[in-house]
């Protein structure tokens, strides 16, 4: 059968790659809908995942106001805007693609992710960012045993796990609590988010000899449809531990987009 394999898929979309959105897409702010559209489009301004673009005539309850100021995104020129919505204003929340972007994003208004309160995808929420058409999020229950240590002690050793397996990241193992060494571990006020799986319901650090490592654990209660077999379970960071499958140590993997190099990383 031969060991665990730490290999996984790359990325494979280009910076500056247009793809049409086949979704009904809404930004809201203070319960008024700022867009409403079915015309959006992804632009890729990094490799990881898309942003959307949205056609300005699509605009509901919002307007723009130019910033007079030019900035170069990861695809290219656009013009920031601040956004109004009703008598507020929030600036610097959007930007107007410009020439020298993709032509067919070109007067599209890219928004700020933060800029506005809730995203939704048809009547579903979105999170963090717009899931890319080309990641895959599999969770696969396994018979694989798991044991974690850090400095030595073991703060988990499982008979069996459930593998995620997310397009351009390590293997992530959940693991039923039962199997967890919990009175070594504290609980932080720590949360993430991932358009894939959701809100994290609680994260947890470990006090060892050498000092803390903050923020190794984490799950999610409450994952979404697509991922409800880790619901109520537990992951560590395979970055920040010495993790065994089967029985053998797998090599730490080193840098994983969206994880900072130190201990306590933010991507779940």
């Amino acid at each position: 059968m031969g060991v665990e394999s730490v290999l996984h898929p790359s990325l494979i979309v280009s910076v500056g790659h247009v793809e049409p959105v086949p979704r009904r897409v809404r930004g809201i702010v203070d319960g008024h809908v700022v867009f409403d559209t079915r015309r959006a489009l992804y632009v890729w301004e990094w490799a990881g995942y898309p942003q959307y673009c949205v056609p300005r005539d699509d605009l509901v309850e919002a307007s723009l106001i130019d910033d007079d100021r030019t900035e170069h995104l990861g695809a290219g020129p656009a013009r920031r805007h601040s956004l109004r919505v009703r008598d507020a204003v929030r600036e610097g929340a959007a930007w107007v693609w410009h020439d020298g972007a993709p032509e067919a994003v070109r007067g599209t208004v890219r928004f700020r992710w933060s800029a506005l309160d809730a995203w939704l995808e048809e009547d579903e929420p979105v999170y963090v960012h717009p899931r890319s058409p080309y990641a895959r999020v599999d969770a696969l229950r396994s018979s694989s045993r798991v044991r974690v240590e850090i400095d030595g002690v073991v703060l988990a050793d499982a008979p069996h796990c459930v593998k995620l397996f997310e397009t351009g990241l390590p293997t992530r193992y959940y693991l039923d609590r039962a199997h967890i060494n919990w009175p070594l571990l504290r609980r932080t006020d720590h949360v993430t988010q991932c358009p894939y799986k959701g809100t994290t319901s609680g994260y947890w650090s470990f006090d060892g000899g050498t000092g803390p490592h903050e923020d190794i654990l984490w799950a999610y209660d409450f994952p979404t449809v697509q991922a409800s077999r880790i619901a109520g379970l537990a992951a560590f960071y395979n970055e920040y531990v010495d993790l065994y499958v089967d029985g053998t140590l797998l090599p730490r993997p080193t840098g994983t987009p969206g994880v900072p190099a130190r201990a306590g990383g933010r991507r779940g």
